[in-house]
């Protein structure tokens, strides 16, 4: 026991010393601020394309698109890595945060913040949402599980697709890409393909924030739970997966996890 203990610090301090290392200033409380209000925004925009597909058909009774609907999603998360991704890692989603923390790629302390941030971002996308077509129409944006399938076939399935989300973004933390082009192109796509495929089965959400924020406008979260249960068991499995294929954690994925404003900061 003290040895696996002793181990444990070990680990906590090599992961603590990689991420110093490799960002000077990453401890440095300055450009907080720009990564919480980048996480916020960008789970904000996140969201309203989420939910927002299925709420603007629903309000206008055009359904003519109705089959891209599942691909808005993926879309935006590859402009949100883009345009954001060196300010914060563009995690936008509860389960990636903590899957990098758990990855060693990521501080504990910044976790907090980072969830609350995403927490919030959600919470507004719904709310503006019922703002402007209706609570009835806001209905439409709730993650549910499909026709005559069972809640724990629905977990099942938030289950296996996070952890493949989680291990598409921990797999393309290597230099930059999770970052630039190769990340956003391979976490969007995934996310697109996931949708298109595994939307009728549970929704495909692999995110806690974006199936929690509209169940709690709503006012129904009878079901929410699956949406908060799978991610986050997944993501635990695809950190587990990550080990498996690639071993300790690299300082590539820890400049993927936090961005690198920090880093260019210093290049300045």
């Amino acid at each position: 026991m003290a040895r696996g203990n002793e181990n444990g610090r070990h680990a906590a301090q090599s992961a603590r010393m990689l991420l110093t290392q490799n960002a000077p200033n990453f401890l440095d409380p300055r450009h907080e601020w720009q990564r919480i209000f980048a996480e916020l925004w960008g789970t904000f925009l996140l969201v309203l394309v989420a939910a927002g597909g299925p709420v603007v058909a629903a309000s206008s009774g055009n359904h003519a698109a109705d089959a891209l609907l599942p691909v808005a999603p993926g879309l935006m998360v590859m402009a949100i890595i883009y345009f954001m991704g060196t300010v914060s890692g563009a995690h936008l989603n509860p389960a990636v945060t903590i899957a990098f923390a758990i990855r060693r790629n990521f501080l504990w302390i910044r976790v907090p913040g980072y969830i609350i941030a995403q927490v919030a971002g959600g919470w507004l996308a719904a709310l503006f949402l019922g703002f402007m077509f209706g609570d009835e129409a806001a209905v439409a944006g709730m993650t549910l599980p499909g026709h005559e399938v069972t809640p724990l076939r629905a977990l099942a399935m938030e289950v296996v697709l996070t952890a493949a989300l989680v291990n598409t973004i921990l797999g393309t933390s290597s230099g930059a890409r999770n970052i630039g082009t190769n990340g956003a192109i391979a976490v969007g796509g995934y996310i697109a393909l996931a949708c298109m495929w595994a939307g009728p089965v549970s929704g495909a959400s692999m995110n806690p924030v974006r199936s929690l924020a509209p169940a709690l406008v709503c006012g129904d979260t009878a079901l929410a739970w699956i949406y908060v249960a799978g991610p986050l068991s997944g993501a635990l499995i695809g950190v587990l997966f990550e080990w498996i294929l690639k071993g300790p954690p690299t300082t590539a994925g820890t400049i993927a996890a936090q961005g690198t404003l920090d880093i260019d900061d210093e290049e300045e």
